[in-house]
C-alpha cells in the first residue's frame, strides 16, 4: 500500500483541490505528513488556519492513519507506526534492487564525458562524466531505455596545435601512449604559439588540411594519435563504472555541418560578415554565433547542429539531455535557440545540464597551460592515501588491498562531486574526500559494511518479524526508508543526483544513530531489527548504484 498516494486521495475528495502536494514535517514530532492549506485557503478565501481546523474536526480518518491535527495552516497525519513500519520493511525486502523503480518509457540520449583527443583527461573530465553515468542510471531506474553518448573533439584547431607542435618540435620522439607525454605536446603548442602568435599560421594550414583529408601522411599521424587517446580514456572509463553506446566525433560532422550552415545562409537565417558565416542572435541577447570560419573550416557550432539533427532523426530518440561545461552555457543556449529558429521539430526535448569546475586548494586548471591534474596521477595519489588508512584498521593482501583501495577512492571522487548542486564550483580536497567519517563516499560503504557485517552473523528470516514497541530511532530510520521512492522521483524530474547523494548520507546518519542505540543480534526483537538492518542495505545500496558507486562488503 502507497500511503502517500492513498492520503492525497482522500485530501482530493476532502478538499475538491486537483492537484495535493503532501509535505514532510521538519521533525518527526509533528507527524509524518503534512498538507498546507495555502491553496484551499486561496479558492475558498478563507483563513488557513481555520481550515486546517476544521479539516482536522470532519476529515474521516483512515485505517493507516493513527493521529490527524492542526499545526498553524497545516493538517498534519501521523501513521499507524506498526502498519507503516510492516509496510515499507516487507515492500523493500521484497523489492530489492526494484525498490523505488518507477515507469516512464521514454527513449532518451545522454551525452556527457567529452573529453577531447590530443588532451588530458583531468580532474575536471571527472566530475562531467560521474553526472552523465549517474543520469543515465537514475533515468534507466525510472523506467526509461537509455543511450549513453559521447561526443569527442577528435578534430579542430587544439589537434591541428597538437600536430603541429608534434611535428616540428617533437618529431624525434617515440609516440608514447601515455596519457601525460600527449598532454605535454598540446601545452607546448599553446606555450610556443603565445609567445610567437605568427606561427597560428603554419597551425591554420594543418587545421584546413586535415579537413580536407588529402594529407596521407598528415592523416596516418592523426589517426595514430587520436587511437592513443581514446584508448587511454576507455581505461579511464571502465575505472569510473562508465560505458557508452555510441561515440560521437567533430571529424564524423563536418560534412553535414557545412550543409547545414549553407542552408541557413540561403534561408537567410545566417550570414556572411567579414567573409565569415554566421547567426545574428543579438535580438535574443545570444550575441553572434560563427558558423564558419573566413577560410570555410567548420566550427563547433556548425557540428553541434549536425549532432543535434543526427540524434534525433537516426536513434529515434525523445529527449537530448547535454551534461556540458558551465562555461558552454552561452554555446549551448545559442546552439538551442538556433535550432529553434530552423524550426527544428525536436528543438524543445534538447535539454541542458550544466557542469561547473572542479578546482583543486591550489586553485584553477588548465589543460592550455598544463596547470591541471591528470586523472591517472590523481587517482594514484588517492589510491595512496586510501590504502594508508585502511593499513591503520586491518591488514590485508596486497591484492586485496589495491581492490579496495580502488573502490574507496572512486567513492571518495564520486560522491564528493555528486552531492553538490551542478552550478556549484568545487573545491576537491583529497583528505575530506577520503574520510571515513561525516558527509563522505567512504563513509557510505562504511555504514553499508557495518550493516552486511550484522546480516552475516544472523540466520534468523527477516521476514517473519513481530512488533511490540518501535524506538524513536527506529521509527526515523524506517521514514526515511520510505522516502526513496520520492528523492528517486525528484532526482530524475530535477536531473539532480545530488538529491540522492545527500539523501544517503542523512540515510546512513538515521541508521548509525539507530545502531548505536539498539541491540540487534540477540535482542527481543532481533528479527524486526534485522529486517529493519537489511532494508537499510537495500536502500543504500540502490541509492550508491544510482550515483555509479559499487558497494563493498568490508571495510
Amino acid at each position: 500500500m502507497d500511503f502517500e498516494k492513498q492520503l492525497i486521495s482522500i485530501l482530493k475528495k476532502e478538499t475538491g483541490l486537483e492537484e495535493v502536494n503532501l509535505e514532510i514535517p521538519p521533525s518527526s514530532e509533528l507527524g509524518d505528513y503534512a498538507f498546507p492549506c495555502f491553496e484551499l485557503s486561496k479558492a475558498k478565501k478563507r483563513s488557513p488556519i481555520l481550515i486546517a481546523q476544521e479539516l482536522s474536526i470532519t476529515i474521516k480518518k483512515p485505517p493507516f492513519i493513527s493521529k490527524i491535527f492542526a499545526n498553524g495552516p497545516y493538517l498534519n497525519f501521523f501513521l499507524d507506526p506498526n502498519l507503516f513500519t510492516n509496510n515499507t520493511l516487507k515492500k523493500i525486502i521484497k523489492e530489492k534492487e526494484n525498490y523505488g523503480k518507477s515507469n516512464n518509457k521514454n527513449l532518451v540520449m545522454i551525452e556527457f564525458s567529452q573529453a577531447n583527443t590530443h588532451k588530458a583527461f583531468h580532474v575536471g573530465h571527472i566530475r562531467g562524466t560521474a553526472l552523465g553515468e549517474s543520469l543515465s542510471r537514475i533515468l534507466e531506474f525510472s523506467g526509461n531505455n537509455v543511450y549513453r553518448s559521447n561526443y569527442q573533439g577528435d578534430t579542430g584547431m587544439h589537434v591541428a596545435k597538437w600536430i603541429w607542435c608534434y611535428k616540428k618540435y617533437h618529431s624525434k620522439e617515440k609516440i608514447k601512449p601515455e596519457e601525460k607525454w600527449i598532454a605535454s605536446i598540446y601545452v607546448d603548442a599553446v606555450k610556443r604559439l603565445a609567445n610567437d602568435p605568427d606561427l597560428q599560421n603554419q597551425v591554420d594550414k594543418i587545421n584546413k588540411s586535415l579537413e580536407e583529408r588529402k594529407d596521407k601522411t598528415l592523416l596516418d599521424l592523426w589517426k595514430k594519435t587520436r587511437k592513443l587517446s581514446l584508448n587511454s580514456f576507455e581505461k579511464i572509463y571502465k575505472e569510473l563504472n562508465t560505458h557508452f553506446d555510441y561515440y560521437f566525433f567533430e571529424a564524423e560532422q563536418e560534412k553535414r555541418g557545412r550543409e547545414i550552415a549553407k542552408e541557413l545562409i540561403k534561408n537567410k537565417i545566417a550570414e556572411f560578415s567579414d567573409g565569415a558565416a554566421i547567426i545574428n542572435l543579438e535580438t535574443h541577447n545570444l550575441g553572434v554565433w560563427v558558423l564558419l570560419r573566413k577560410d570555410g573550416t567548420v566550427l563547433y557550432s556548425s557540428k553541434d547542429l549536425a549532432l543535434a539533427e543526427k540524434k534525433f532523426n537516426k536513434y529515434k530518440i525523445n529527449k537530448s539531455i547535454y551534461v556540458v561545461g558551465a562555461a558552454q552555457r552561452l554555446h549551448i543556449s545559442q546552439l538551442f535557440k538556433t535550432l529553434e529558429l530552423m524550426k527544428f521539430k525536436y528543438a524543445k526535448n534538447c535539454f541542458y545540464v550544466p557542469v561547473s569546475e572542479v578546482r583543486l586548494p591550489t586553485g584553477k586548471m588548465s589543460s592550455r597551460t598544463g596547470d591541471n591534474i591528470l586523472y591517472s596521477e590523481f587517482i594514484a595519489e588517492l589510491i595512496d592515501y586510501a590504502k594508508s588508512e585502511i593499513n591503520k584498521r586491518e591488514k590485508l593482501s596486497k591484492s586485496e588491498l589495491n581492490k579496495r583501495a580502488l573502490h574507496i577512492s572512486i567513492a571518495a571522487i564520486k560522491y564528493s562531486m555528486l552531492k553538490q548542486n551542478t552550478n556549484n564550483t568545487i573545491v576537491f580536497n583529497k583528505e575530506e574526500a577520503l574520510n571515513f567519517e561525516g558527509n563522505t563516499g567512504p563513509y557510505l560503504l562504511y555504514s553499508y559494511a557495518r550493516a552486511k557485517s550484522i546480516l552475516n552473523k544472523s540466520k534468523k528470516k527477516r521476514t517473519l518479524f513481530k512488533i511490540k514497541t518501535i524506538q524513536t530511532n527506529e521509527k526515523e530510520l524506517i521514514s526515511e526508508l520510505a522516502l526513496f521512492p520520492s528523492i528517486v522521483s525528484n532526482a530524475y524530474t530535477n536531473l539532480s543526483p545530488s538529491l540522492i547523494a545527500n539523501y544517503a548520507h542523512n540515510l546512513s546518519q538515521k541508521f548509525n544513530e539507530f545502531y548505536h542505540s539498539n541491540k540487534v543480534i540477540g535482542s527481543e526483537e532481533e528479527s524486526f531489527r534485522l529486517a529493519l538492518v537489511e532494508s537499510f542495505s537495500i536502500v543504500l545500496k540502490n541509492s550508491l548504484n544510482l550515483l555509479g558507486i559499487n558497494v563493498i562488503e568490508k571495510m
